[in-house]
């Protein structure tokens, strides 16, 4: 955790789930599928995949390789019904292949990833927040994404599998002096906390809909396109939600909140965490969880039971790293 806030760290992207859409008809198809933006050629966009039923199918990452290529990122352990749902919905003029053993590579983040990057590759426009590219790094063949998890500057880097050890190689050398340093997924949770990210599985699933979560702000509502769930998440958006999803600091003792633990108001349960950890770079307890929408206000506060103890908390809004200013840097 310090690394990557102090210089940067380096961690593996197998973790991500990783299809390769092609064809005539692939904007088309994404944008029927996909609840958001379909980006332009350089472009990111995160989409949520929605159900009919307007709850979560997909948490995405949409990247436009050229007018007729996209990559999408997602959880690596959803790949298999991701798969089932694109070939459900599969139609002429469309390819999707399911690349996620093939493609991997390397995230670097923290206010030196910059530099970092710049040493590897040739002279090049600087990549600004939210853009992708095609690369060589040292000598492999890659895609750089400007977008990071760790809720700092950062970059992705994915190759094919097979270059993955030169690319290691070549990161390592070049970062020496600046104080990379390799971090895993226990840092990385801990880091995506300080911004209050949400993760798949615990924050983001098919028992949740985007307004409860906050992914409403990725849904395009007013996109022309019938896309899958919009009649349920516009009736949804009309309604309100039953539930919003709220962050909180914990006065902690010797455990953190995991996910499921009840919360307290008013001497009873009114909702349940559904992640937390312990934020290192801010050396506080935290977690997020489920309050009825009404209740949802900074500073309110609440108890979570841990263990069987109910433990002092507060409702906490604001990020408790960055505003974005070095994320998008």
């Amino acid at each position: 955790v310090r690394a990557v806030r102090t210089a940067v760290g380096i961690n593996e992207l197998q973790n991500f789930g990783k299809f390769r859409v092609t064809g005539p008809r692939s904007r088309e198809w994404l944008d029927r599928i996909m609840a958001g933006t379909i980006p332009q050629p350089g472009r990111i966009a995160l989409n949520p995949l929605l159900a009919p039923s307007g709850r979560i199918v997909g948490d995405f990452t949409v990247s436009c390789l050229s007018p007729h290529e996209f990559m999408l990122t997602a959880s690596y352990g959803a790949q298999g019904w991701h798969s089932r749902w694109f070939d459900h919905h599969m139609e002429d003029g469309v390819r999707v292949e399911n690349v996620s053993d093939t493609r991997t590579g390397f995230q670097i983040a923290g206010p030196r990833a910059t530099e970092l990057l710049r040493r590897v590759t040739r002279p090049h426009e600087p990549l600004r927040f939210m853009e992708c590219r095609r690369m060589t790094v040292g000598m492999a063949d890659c895609l750089v994404q400007r977008v990071s998890y760790t809720a700092d500057l950062g970059y992705e880097i994915y190759c094919d599998h097979m270059s993955l050890r030169h690319l290691w190689d070549v990161l390592s050398a070049a970062g020496a002096d600046l104080g990379l340093r390799p971090f895993g997924m226990r840092a990385m949770m801990s880091l995506r906390l300080d911004k209050w990210f949400g993760s798949w599985g615990r924050e983001f699933s098919p028992d949740y809909t985007p307004l409860e979560t906050g992914l409403d702000r990725f849904v395009r509502h007013n996109k022309p396109v019938d896309f899958i769930g919009k009649a349920a998440a516009a009736a949804e958006k009309a309604r309100g939600p039953k539930r919003r999803l709220a962050s909180f600091v914990v006065d902690a003792t010797d455990a953190d909140v995991v996910a499921w633990e009840p919360i307290w108001l008013d001497g009873r349960v009114v909702g349940f965490c559904t992640s937390g950890g312990y934020s290192h770079w801010t050396g506080q307890s935290v977690a997020q969880g489920f309050l009825p929408p009404d209740r949802v206000a900074d500073g309110l506060p609440v108890e979570i039971e841990i263990l069987g103890e109910r433990r002092p908390a507060r409702v906490h809004l604001a990020p408790l790293w960055d505003d974005g200013g070095r994320m998008r840097a």
